[in-house]
């Protein structure tokens, strides 16, 4: 059964009753999909589609095992199969008795047979999974940076300074009174994991200086744990610590965010309303591979110590030596109960053995065949060249190997020799800076047109352009807060000044009202006819409209910007209050009143525009004075009831969905793409609802307050024709305004997708762009977010993105002319 999915799917799916289309719309996942599986098509299996249709039948671990088995192309014999928990002796197996026809199947076991599983059963079964798609995501991480190409650099440690770990007596967890014993902690990449197991706190730092090959040690420790685990270890999990704020997160949440960020199958309930991810972390059933200390704000780092310091965690921390000794220095306390190991610099000899195998031999004379890395070697070797000790100083680190590689092994025109020049480079920063520099270059240049699997030709970027992409990407990591090294969609245009972004909101809401108002104007001429409404009128009408909503809209937005409260996030609409947690009452009464603020300001600017809009059309066309006493009174009762209309209807139904929104950064897909089709759906499905809501609202709305100042302010008219038409232009144009400007999808795709491209900053196909990068090793992809593949390229990157005014407008001229 465990090698044929569809068998298991298909019984599944009929025990709970559910056809194709019906677990297609449970699950999200396709039709086309599910039967594919079902029928045997479908030979690549992901782990996270299993994942979503174990959730939709509600699978026993036991079955969603079984299920999501068949995603894993490892060997099961390298990694135990997790066994069966036995029955406790002193109660007897249960027999086996059919159940009577009158009573139904308990609703929790609809999708299994018999009694919902235990609590540890569920972790264990989540454990299990966890384990897997974990090893899948590292492996598959080790290929894109071709670690195993040859062969792994031979990163090699020895025990860190005394100074830098805890007593002997607290790294093994001695009694009171007994002696340590010597560990001996060196060894190389290949024993990493056997080291760590000989820590007998479980707490291990390893230091290293820039680019010495943590993170590629991290991967290494995490794969060779999760190759001899036992259904009871720990899961190790690779953890960034670059956005961590350490005095508005704990280290369990942050631990639990990153669960439920890169793996959302983790946040299924479990007894006790706790997630999975969290009764995981509870469980010590994670091992937390904490990466990248030294990357935390230099003002946190105190605060980040003395939280790991308050927990009793099995954990590894990697950071630079200098960053993590300025923090134990400045702290009085390292890590407790932790060694420590110090990555040592690669050799000569690990140079020759490692760089001519990763070039094909090039024949420079007839009588020796000669590599391209001969002439460097021999250098390093000798240190006869005047630059062969300051080159040897810099290729120390795998970092500047592999860039090194990166540029002369992989590009037959170019010849390593020239990294000797003392005149080109006279210092080891100057070198270490033109290896960053050619990286981008080498691995953006020229190449054969590939396909890709669906038969369609991979776009090709200009070196110039991508480079210049990158920086702006790199750049905008440091805008904001929080996003140091997470690179996000919904957060790419965070670079821009406010008022670029007021401006863009102005202008997208003016075109949404006006197009909306020319489209209701223009139809309601098909069964309306007045003498003076002509289409002349309608479309002079849309664009005062429209200047009238941009203004109202951007003065919204300006004051949001000025509270702050302009950060826009993934979110799901759901129509269940997110209070119905404890922990989040009253925030929908919070988001509401805020959201009602807003938009009754806006609406009621809008109001009182189109009042003054109305009248200068009748004075345009019906001849009407605004200067007679009349005509004024009418002016001034119309922008009150006008306000009033527009700005409770608006306030009101945006109220109404921001009590409903929930952040869907905890149960979002694991992948950028999948979260942003999740997203575009949304608000797909914002904008269906809020079209008839604000329609209904502007309708409701103006009978009422017609209703009660009809005795104060004299005669109003409110005809069921003037609250459809008034309801179409406001529910079309604010509810794709509102779409556009105010979700995080519409701020994608209308500054990222268009103002962006515009203006130069990113290539007009964006995603594929990100996803270019990712398979050219620039970028890997954390969960929903992009990162840079190293944060020295990243700060590289963005230190080299300098655009001025004038090259800005050049830029933006160039990508106009010649789209790529």
């Amino acid at each position: 059964m465990t090698d044929q999915p569809g068998a298991l799917l298909r019984e599944l799916r009929k025990r709970a009753r559910l056809t194709q289309e019906q677990l297609a719309e449970r699950s999200t996942v396709s039709v086309r999909t599910i039967r594919r599986l079902e029928t045997g098509r479908s030979t690549d299996h992901r782990v996270k589609t299993l994942h979503l249709l174990a959730d939709a039948l509600e699978a026993g671990p036991e079955e969603r095992r079984r299920l999501t088995d068949t995603a894993d192309r490892t060997p099961t014999a390298a990694v135990p199969e997790p066994a069966r928990v036995p029955e406790p002796v002193a109660v007897p197996e249960p027999v086996a008795v059919p159940e009577p026809v009158a009573v139904p199947e308990p609703a929790a076991s609809v999708a299994g047979t018999g009694p919902p599983p235990a609590v540890d059963d569920v972790l264990a079964g989540a454990a299990d999974s966890l384990a897997r798609e974990v090893r899948r995501r590292w492996r598959r991480e080790e290929e894109q940076r071709r670690v195993h190409d040859p062969f792994p650099l031979p990163v090699r440690w020895q025990p860190a300074p005394a100074s830098l770990t805890d007593h002997p007596e607290n790294v093994q967890r001695l009694a009171p009174g007994a002696t340590a014993v010597g560990v001996d902690l060196s060894g190389d990449v290949r024993s990493v994991a056997e080291t760590y197991r000989r820590v007998g706190s479980g707490r291990l730092v390893i230091l290293g200086r820039a680019g010495s090959g943590k993170s590629v040690l991290a991967v290494r420790f995490a794969l060779d744990l999760l190759a001899a685990r036992a259904p009871a270890d720990p899961v190790p999990v690779i953890v960034s610590l670059g956005s961590w704020d350490p005095a508005a997160t704990t280290v369990r949440d942050l631990l639990v965010g990153r669960l439920l960020r890169d793996h959302p199958h983790l946040a299924r309930r479990v007894a006790g309303g706790t997630t999975q991810a969290a009764a995981l972390v509870d469980a010590d059933l994670i091992l937390p591979v904490l990466d990248g200390f030294d990357e935390i704000a230099q003002g946190l780092r105190g605060a980040a110590l003395d939280a790991l310091n308050d927990t009793s965690l099995p954990l590894v921390l990697t950071s630079r030596r200098y960053e993590y000794e300025q923090v134990v220095t400045a702290t009085r306390a390292p890590l407790v109960w932790a060694a420590g190991i110090e990555l040592a610099d690669l050799t000569v000899d690990d140079l020759a053995a490692y760089l001519p195998r990763t070039a094909r031999p090039v024949a420079r004379d007839t009588a020796h065949a000669t590599g391209v890395w001969d002439e460097v070697l021999e250098a390093l070797r000798t240190r006869d060249a005047p630059g062969a000790a300051r080159l040897a100083d810099v290729l120390r680190t795998p970092l500047m190997v592999i860039l090194a590689r990166t540029m002369y092994s992989e590009a037959p025109d170019r010849n390593p020799a020239e990294l000797l020049d003392t005149t080109r480079f006279p210092t080891p920063s100057d070198l270490e800076e033109h290896l960053l520099a050619g990286f981008v270059p080498t691995v953006y240049r020229r190449r054969a047109p590939e396909r890709s699997e669906d038969g369609r030709r991979q776009p090709h970027w200009e070196t110039e352009r991508a480079r210049h992409w990158l920086g702006y990407l790199a750049n905008s990591l440091d805008q904001g807060d929080g996003g140091r090294q997470d690179l996000a969609w919904w957060r790419l245009s965070r670079g821009l000044p406010t008022g670029t972004r007021v401006l863009h909101v102005t202008l997208t809401s003016a075109l949404c009202m006006a197009t909306a108002t020319w489209l209701v104007g223009l139809t309601a001429q098909l069964w309306e006819s007045v003498e003076w409404f002509g289409p002349e009128v309608v479309l002079v009408q849309g664009a005062l409209v429209g200047l009238i909503a941009g203004a109202a809209f951007g003065l919204v937005y300006a004051v949001m910007a000025a509270l702050d409260r302009v950060a826009l996030q993934p979110s799901r609409v759901r129509l269940r209050l997110p209070a119905a947690d404890r922990r989040m009452a009253g925030r929908p009464l919070r988001a509401f009143t805020a959201r009602f603020g807003f938009m009754l300001l806006g609406g009621a600017v809008l109001g009182v525009g189109y009042a003054w809009a109305h009248a200068l059309l009748r004075a345009l066309y019906l001849g009407s004075s605004l200067s007679d006493p009349v005509v004024l009174r009418g002016v001034l009762v119309n922008m009150l009831v006008f306000a009033l209309i527009f700005g409770l209807s608006a306030g009101l139904v945006f109220g109404l969905l921001a009590a409903f929104e929930a952040p869907m950064d905890v149960t979002a897909a694991a992948t950028p793409l999948r979260l942003l089709s999740a997203n575009r759906v949304t608000a797909g499905h914002q904008l269906l609802v809020l079209v008839p809501a604000i329609i209904l609202g502007v309708g409701l709305c103006g009978f009422l307050v017609v209703g009660l100042f009809q005795d104060l302010l004299g005669p109003l008219v409110w005809r069921p024709a003037d609250a459809a038409l008034l309801g179409a232009v406001g529910g079309l144009g604010g509810a794709s305004s509102y779409v556009l400007v105010f979700t995080a999808w519409g701020q994608w795709f209308t500054l990222s997708r268009v103002w962006l491209p515009l203006t130069g900053r990113l290539p007009w196909n964006t995603v594929a762009f990100l996803e270019d990068a990712y398979r050219r090793g620039v970028l890997r992809q954390t969960g929903a977010v992009y990162q840079f593949r190293h944060i020295r390229l990243q700060r590289h990157l963005a230190q080299s993105y300098r655009p001025s005014p004038q090259s800005a407008g050049q830029s933006a001229t160039r990508l106009r002319l010649t789209r790529t």
